[in-house]
């Protein structure tokens, strides 16, 4: 991915931080690499470089899908940031479980992990590496460097949103490190530039500097939709804002519902729409069929220039196995790791607990052939039932562009209206104002999309705050919210079992300080700036 960017970037990254990961994960300059003058001679160069800061989530290294990682130090497919922070997310919770025995990952659907596992280190590094990125365009595209260089003013016009997408992007991994960590290191691009131990910042303190790039920026980015598909605009913005406000609580100790409602309601009232069926949103063209006006912000894959082993390489080829043909999902083989557990399932399923195939929400969707809803052996892909949501083929059933079948088109859709919408609706009933009758009917609009008609609408009285957690489970499953959306409603340690938590197949409850991951041990024996989360 644009080569001629590759040695700066690990010039820069090496040169402007002293970044406290073990050894084996630290990058190293390459010999006869650009200066910073010469990397910046084509006015390109610019957009090349904001393209890595969009790629960083995407790939993870220069070449793809594997041979010349960004990271060293564990495998380039798992160690690739949007499998990592899915697996965060999903893994840890009632609605994914893997199979394999890689390391320490059974450990995360546990809740027994430590300071050493290395799926927490590398999501860690990951995270940093993207914001050391983002600090340096940012520090190589001021003003003063620009006139340096004799840019002109049009293309210095087009570097200011440039500018704007990098702060929203730096952001947004800032976002997954309060999320995750609650007090990591904190770097900008105004830190000086050489070898030096980052500071750690307090949870409150993160949230407060996250509030505020984002609303120095909103302005400066363009108006929803009005960007390059893929490209963070004001709609992408305004839903980072009410996921860090929604939020709030847990991250700075007040609430900030009234400002979920503001900005659920900015995203509500632009140029967004569902798009009519569900399955389409997670479809190989999913930029194209009509879903492209439901996703806000997405995570772009492509089968011929977006090579990796994770994303949603990882996630479509490992959900497949068992009975399953590999042909439906447009791969050419499935790597039987992914499943669910009946926790997700019953979410689905009414009093009678009917079998799933006769459940009409048509987001209900697994495979259950040759497999057991109940799972007496994790390893076993057939124990638990397989998730068909993610696919690499169109409306149409073809296969994706990679004839080979190894790299879907597939989008991951990291922001997307239905949340908006099931965001509007919690902030309404937790007391941030706006209108009990549009909750409802934004909720209602989900559901009718799901069973085809308004049978299953609900009532005012229906929309409880058990309703929304369950919702939003049914509506967003395996779109990487459920270990943020438990912690926020109290129920993914000490207030919530499923199976296998705790490592018992009945599941358990886990000890409260799991709700943050550790600061991993290999940076602590580094940066002595640095204390542990609590309990571990």
């Amino acid at each position: 991915m644009f080569n001629k960017i590759k040695s700066i970037f690990l010039v820069f990254f090496s040169l402007t931080l002293f970044w406290s990961c073990e050894s084996e994960l630290d990058l190293q300059p390459e010999d006869n690499r650009e200066t910073a003058a010469s990397a910046f001679d084509d006015p390109e160069a610019y957009k090349q470089f904001l393209a890595k800061l969009y790629a960083g989530f995407a790939i993870s290294g220069q070449d793809g899908p594997a041979g010349d990682p960004d990271l060293s130090g564990l495998d380039e497919g798992f160690s690739q940031y949007m499998r990592l922070y899915w697996k965060m997310q999903e893994l840890t919770t009632d609605e994914a479980v893997i199979g394999w025995n890689d390391g320490t990952i059974k450990d995360l659907h546990s809740q027994n992990w430590t300071s050493g596992n290395e799926f927490i280190r590398t999501m860690y590094s990951r995270i940093m590496y993207q914001i050391a990125q983002s600090n340096e365009f940012l520090r190589q595209t001021t003003p003063e460097k620009l006139d340096s260089r004799g840019v002109d003013a049009s293309l210095q016009s087009e570097i200011a949103v440039f500018r704007a997408e990098a702060r929203f992007l730096r952001a947004l991994s800032y976002w997954h490190a309060l999320d995750l960590f609650g007090n990591p290191p904190f770097v900008t691009e105004e830190d000086a530039v050489g070898a030096f131990l980052p500071r750690q910042i307090n949870s409150p303190e993160l949230f407060s500097y996250i509030e505020s790039e984002l609303l120095a920026v909103e302005s400066e980015l363009k108006a929803p939709r009005s960007n390059e598909y893929g490209r963070a605009d004001q709609g992408a913005l305004w839903m980072l804002l009410s996921k860090l406000y929604l939020n709030a609580e847990k991250y700075s100790g007040t609430s900030r519902y009234n400002e979920v409602v503001t900005y659920t309601e900015k995203v509500i009232n632009s140029n967004y729409g569902l798009v009519e069926d569900y399955q389409k949103l997670f479809l190989a063209d999913n930029d194209t069929n009509g879903a492209q006006d439901e996703i806000i912000f997405p995570i772009t894959f492509d089968g011929l220039n977006t090579q990796a082993y994770g994303g949603m390489t990882f996630i479509i080829h490992a959900a497949v196995g068992g009975d399953m043909d590999p042909d439906d999902f447009g791969i050419n083989g499935g790597w039987a790791g992914l499943r669910t557990t009946s926790a997700l399932v019953n979410k689905f399923l009414d009093d009678n607990d009917d079998p799933i195939e006769e459940v009409e929400d048509d987001r209900a969707l697994f495979f259950t052939d040759g497999q057991t809803k109940e799972i007496n052996d994790i390893s076993s892909f057939t124990d638990g039932y397989a998730v068909t949501k993610f696919k690499n083929v169109d409306v149409n059933g073809n296969a994706g562009s990679d004839p080979t079948g190894d790299f879907p088109d597939t989008d991951f859709p990291m922001f997307r209206l239905a949340d908006a919408y099931l965001m509007y609706a919690e902030a309404v009933l937790r007391g941030g104002g706006g209108s009990q009758a549009d909750a409802v009917s934004y909720v209602n609009e989900l559901r009718e999309r799901a069973f085809g008609d308004t049978s299953n609408n609900i009532s005012s009285g229906d929309l409880t705050l058990d309703f929304i957690i369950n919702e939003r489970a049914r509506e967003l499953y395996w779109e990487a919210h459920r270990r943020t959306d438990l912690i926020r409603f109290g129920q993914f340690s000490d207030g919530g079992i499923w199976p296998f938590k705790g490592g018992v197949p009945q599941g358990a409850t886990t000890e409260s300080f799991r709700d943050l991951m550790p600061i991993p041990a290999s940076d602590l024996g580094v940066n002595t700036n640095l204390v542990q989360n609590p309990g571990y």
